[in-house]
């Protein structure tokens, strides 16, 4: 269990505080309003992303004796994490022009999460088949993956607000770029255990 709340906590802070069209709009409307705006926005994830995960976890149930098709899943969730990493170890910084933004809201937020390719790509390759792998342990360790993903994804977007907030600059400073750096190391890392995984589904080894 302990593994599936740390694999959680790692790719939901990794997702939350990494580049995106809804960290720009987190960004965006902390900047053009205030903080409340952004963390508003920053809660989206919570209300888009339901329909996502089940429809995912539905076709994956109807898919656990195909181990050809989960090893093949497996390997694009290594492929886009290592992906992932790569971008978190290169960036040196975010500079986002801001414009003029007419008001935003939640239900804007949530608009920009569903558009977005990112959740439906990271549930489809990485977290259903996680959480699948996890209820076949138990059902506590699919409900620690889930709920430590979304703490992290929506807690470090909520903390980016309110530093946002009272520094413009964080966002090209070094604490960001370095925890970025970090956070980049350690999904590469991650991505390996999903490889494997693969090519053992895939009877490789």
């Amino acid at each position: 269990m302990i593994h599936f709340l740390v694999m959680g906590s790692l790719l939901g802070f990794s997702a939350g505080i990494a580049p995106g069209p809804l960290l720009a709009l987190v960004v965006s409307e902390t900047l053009a309003h205030d903080v409340r705006s952004g963390i508003r926005v920053a809660l989206a994830p919570l209300f888009s992303d339901l329909p996502i995960v089940l429809v995912t976890l539905f076709v994956l149930s109807k898919l656990s004796d195909f181990h050809s098709v989960l090893g093949g899943i497996s390997l694009l969730g290594g492929g886009v994490i290592f992906y992932m990493g790569v971008k978190g170890i290169r960036i040196s910084g975010v500079v986002l022009d801001m414009g003029n933004k007419a008001p935003n809201s939640l239900a804007k937020g949530v608009l920009v999460n569903i558009l977005s390719p990112h959740p439906y790509l990271f549930w489809i390759s990485v977290g259903a088949p996680t959480m699948t792998r996890a209820m076949e342990v138990n059902t506590g360790a699919a409900i620690f993956f889930v709920a430590s993903f979304y703490m992290f994804l929506v807690g470090s977007k909520v903390v980016l607000a309110l530093i946002i907030g009272r520094s413009r600059s964080f966002l090209s400073g070094r604490v960001y770029v370095y925890t970025m750096k970090c956070l980049g190391l350690a999904l590469c890392g991650l991505s390996l255990l999903l490889f494997r995984e693969g090519l053992d589904l895939l009877g490789f080894l």
